[in-house]
């Protein structure tokens, strides 16, 4: 059983050694740990102390592109290198490393697909009261659209079992912690969540400058993955809305000419906003079906795509464990560096 750390990395210098210090160097039911660190365009040395730590594989990009790149490249990375758990974390020092075994016990046990540490939010002295309360209003909302029990949804601190990597893809250019967790939820992917400690505060987040962004970069990723997802059900409860908007304005126009005889006064412009209404809200039920038609093209495409990553890593992971076995292999051949 392989288990890959990986961690995502931009100007990192600093806190990596203090990261990486903490790593569990043997875990009950893992038979080899390995470590990742995706390099996202670092402007300092941080390449070079993840050498210097003796990682053993590193991905380098030459620009930063962001979170959400960062990790599923990282995810597709593990899988290629045979991982049979991976394990996300952050190079600030965010997390307590020694919960690592945490995350992947219930994977090991066979109980979860996923496993989220909860940071247990309400203990973070560094977080405001309102971050704190946004976080727990995020937090039930993801759990409404995917069906999950996940207590918190923004955490970085995750374990994956290879299946459920192979069947992880990320859209959203933001973040992919919400992403992921709706996608798990629709693919009746097991997702658990598991309390761990966190560390005292290093730097400031650089994945939002304000609040209110970071609310509304988050909104638009959980509607459009809402809606990549369940597009029917989302184009009709809108379309519901919109149709029934327009039938209360027609009714009340009715009601006053019909019954309450206001013949007199003039309703043309509720009469008008009425049948637009009316009309919109029909064609949005009508495009959800349209969607949902499309929804099934989509499922077929995964399902294509998660065919080929099984061939794919079966394949490279089976050539692996044979160039490993052979004589010709030496230890420095073992641990090349990858860069992209």
């Amino acid at each position: 059983m392989k288990l890959i750390i990986q961690i995502p990395c931009f100007n990192e210098e600093k806190t990596l050694p203090q990261t990486v210090a903490d790593f569990p160097k043997k875990i009950p039911g893992i038979d080899e740990i390995e470590t990742l660190v995706i390099n996202d365009g670092s402007t300092d040395n941080t390449e070079q102390v993840a050498r210097n730590l003796g990682i053993n594989h590193i991905i380098s990009f030459t620009s930063n592109r962001g979170l959400a790149h960062v990790f599923i490249t990282g995810i597709n990375k593990c899988l290629e290198l045979g991982a049979d758990i991976i394990v996300n974390t952050d190079a600030d020092n965010q997390y307590c490393g020694e919960d690592i075994e945490k995350l992947v016990k219930p994977i090991l046990n066979n109980k979860a697909d996923i496993v989220i540490g909860d940071r247990q939010i309400e203990t973070i002295p560094h977080f405001s009261f309102l971050k704190k309360q946004l976080q727990k209003i995020g937090s039930w909302v993801i759990r409404i659209i995917s069906r999950t029990q996940v207590t918190d949804v923004t955490s970085g601190f995750r374990a994956f079992s290879r299946e459920a990597a192979i069947q992880i893809n990320v859209f959203s250019s933001f973040t992919y912690t919400l992403e992921t967790i709706i996608q798990a939820g629709n693919k009746n992917l097991t997702v658990r969540s598991v309390k761990v400690r966190t560390n005292p505060k290093t730097r400031d987040s650089r994945l939002f400058r304000s609040i209110p962004g970071y609310i509304k970069k988050s909104l638009l990723t959980i509607i459009r993955v809402a809606t990549i997802y369940r597009p029917f059900r989302i184009f009709t409860i809108l379309g519901i809305i919109v149709f029934s908007s327009g039938l209360i304005l027609g009714l009340r126009y009715i009601i006053n000419i019909f019954i309450l005889h206001h013949a007199g006064r003039t309703y043309m412009q509720s009469v008008v906003l009425s049948g637009i209404l009316l009309l919109m809200g029909v064609l949005i039920i009508l495009i959800g079906f349209l969607a949902d038609l499309i929804s099934v093209n989509r499922n077929l495409s995964e399902d294509i795509l998660q065919r080929v990553k099984k061939l794919e890593y079966k394949f490279n992971k089976a050539n692996q464990h044979d160039w490993t076995k052979s004589s010709s292999a030496t230890p420095e051949h073992k641990n090349r560096d990858c860069d992209a």
